[in-house]
């Protein structure tokens, strides 16, 4: 499909660039937002609630710095300021992988637990380094998919075949909806100028955002967490 180009808009004499896909922006971060203060009020003391409701705040503060300054006033910026959002991002995936390693933990072998927590710094330190060498969101992208559809669900998959557990089923959706968001965003798949093949992305990463939350407050008061972490 043909790639659209959004129009930029003045208030008050104030310059914006693409509107919408701020404000699609800012809707992810809304929904980040409302799931980080809840989860932050339930009564849970382990990893899992500390990985899951830090993912939340640190994908809020991503999507919020990318919408206001990587996309409305990024022309008062170098593009070196894309990378606080961009890195930002990586590092909240980096806490959903943690906290769905850790939500598999009672399942596994200690070794393996121990592993997963390794490969999953190396990872990010990996990808942060490439992605301040190239400024390319190319990597970032790498990074998500990996992280979704490689580490997130396949831990899913396995605790949901091992105890079928609400949590895991959610997350397996939630993480349906982001492969969804990609292969909008990577195919450009825009219906207008006005609303983009980004802000479409966005769309759907708040209807998985919100399955994240939903999911969240299933394994947070799953039996499996009984052990300390």
């Amino acid at each position: 499909m043909t790639y659209f180009e959004q129009p930029e808009i003045y208030l008050w004499g104030l310059r914006i660039n693409e509107p919408v896909t701020t404000l699609t922006d800012l809707m992810v971060s809304a929904v980040c937002f409302f799931a980080f203060y809840k989860l932050s009020k339930i009564p849970v003391k382990n990893k899992v609630h500390q990985f899951i409701t830090y993912y939340f705040l640190s994908m809020g503060l991503a999507t919020t710095i990318g919408g206001i300054i990587g996309h409305a006033f990024m022309y008062n910026f170098s593009f070196y300021w894309k990378l606080p959002g961009w890195i930002t991002s990586m590092f909240s995936i980096m806490l959903l992988e943690r906290a769905s390693i850790e939500y598999t933990r009672p399942l596994i072998s200690k070794g393996l637990g121990i592993a997963f927590k390794w490969i999953n710094l190396i990872e990010l330190t990996t990808f942060i380094i490439i992605t301040m060498i190239t400024l390319n969101f190319f990597f970032v992208e790498v990074h998500s998919a990996y992280g979704l559809l490689f580490v997130v669900t396949s831990l899913n998959i396995y605790v949901y075949k091992k105890k079928k557990t609400k949590g895991s089923k959610t997350f397996l959706i939630a993480v349906g909806f982001s492969a969804i968001s990609a292969l909008f965003y990577m195919n450009q798949w825009g219906l207008n100028e006005w609303f983009t093949h980004t802000d479409i992305s966005h769309v759907f990463m708040t209807i998985s955002a919100w399955y994240f939350y939903k999911g969240s407050r299933y394994i947070l008061n799953d039996p499996l967490l009984n052990t300390e972490g």
